[in-house]
C-alpha cells in the first residue's frame, strides 16, 4: 500500500519498494541501488545467493509497472563499483525499459559517464526541477526543497517486552525527503527524529507513517 503526501502543492506517492513518484511530472524517484554489489562480495567469497543478483531488477520492474512513469530518476549509487557481470544485465534492463532515464552521480558511481551515455542515460550532479533540489548527499540550499539519498535511512520502533523493531524509511524533514535504500542487498543507519520531521516506515509492503 503506497502513501500520498504533499509538498510545496505537489503531490508524491511513496511507494513500500522504496521509491517517490512525482505526480504532475510523472517522475520516479529512486535511490542507492547499488547493481553489482552482490556480485562483487560473491566474487571475494560472500555467501550471498545467485538469485539475488535478479531480486533488484524485479522491484525495478514491478515500481516501474505500477507507475508507468514518463521519466526515472536514480538519485545516486545506481552500481556499487565497477563494472562487473551484472553490467549486462543492466544494459538488458534499460534496453527495456520504457522510460527516459537519469542518474545524478553518487559516492559510488565510478564508471565513467561515457557508458551511461551510451545506453541513452543521461548523467548529472545534481538536478533542479522548479523549487525542488535532486541530489545523492543529503544538501541545505536556501529556497529549494530536496530529494536525496545516501542515508539509508531506517528507525527503531520499540514493543512491548522491550523488543526492537528495525524498519527502512522515508525520512522527512520541513525541507528535505531522504529516500531508504532501494537496494536490497545494503544496510540501513538508524535516525533519530526530530518533533518537526515525519517518519514514513516500510513494513510488510505497506508504507505507515509513525
Amino acid at each position: 500500500m503506497t502513501q500520498s503526501i504533499h509538498i510545496r502543492n505537489q503531490q508524491f506517492i511513496l511507494h513500500p519498494h522504496g521509491g517517490v513518484f512525482w505526480a504532475e511530472k510523472s517522475l520516479l524517484l529512486i535511490s542507492d541501488v547499488h547493481l553489482g554489489k552482490v556480485v562483487h562480495f560473491r566474487k571475494f567469497g560472500a555467501a550471498v545467493p545467485q538469485k539475488a543478483i535478479h531480486k533488484n531488477f524485479m522491484l525495478l520492474d514491478e515500481i516501474i509497472a505500477h507507475f508507468k512513469p514518463f521519466q526515472v530518476c536514480f538519485l545516486g549509487d545506481l552500481f556499487h563499483s565497477s563494472i562487473n557481470k551484472e553490467w549486462q544485465l543492466f544494459e538488458n534492463w534499460v534496453a527495456r525499459t520504457p522510460a527516459e532515464i537519469v542518474l545524478v552521480a553518487g559516492n559510488h558511481d565510478i564508471i565513467s559517464p561515457l557508458k551511461f551515455e551510451e545506453l541513452g542515460i543521461q548523467w548529472v550532479q545534481e538536478l533542479v526541477l522548479d523549487t525542488f533540489l535532486l541530489t545523492h548527499h543529503p544538501e541545505e540550499r536556501e529556497g529549494f526543497f530536496n530529494f536525496c539519498g545516501h542515508i539509508h535511512p531506517a528507525i527503531r520502533l520499540q514493543g512491548f517486552g522491550r523488543q526492537h523493531l528495525r524498519l527502512p524509511c522515508f525520512f522527512k524533514k520541513p525541507q528535505q525527503l531522504i529516500l531508504p535504500a532501494f537496494g536490497q542487498f545494503t544496510g540501513t543507519y538508524v535516525l533519530e527524529p526530530l518533533k518537526e520531521d515525519e517518519v514514513f516506515v516500510i513494513a510488510e509492503n505497506e508504507v505507515v507513517k509513525v
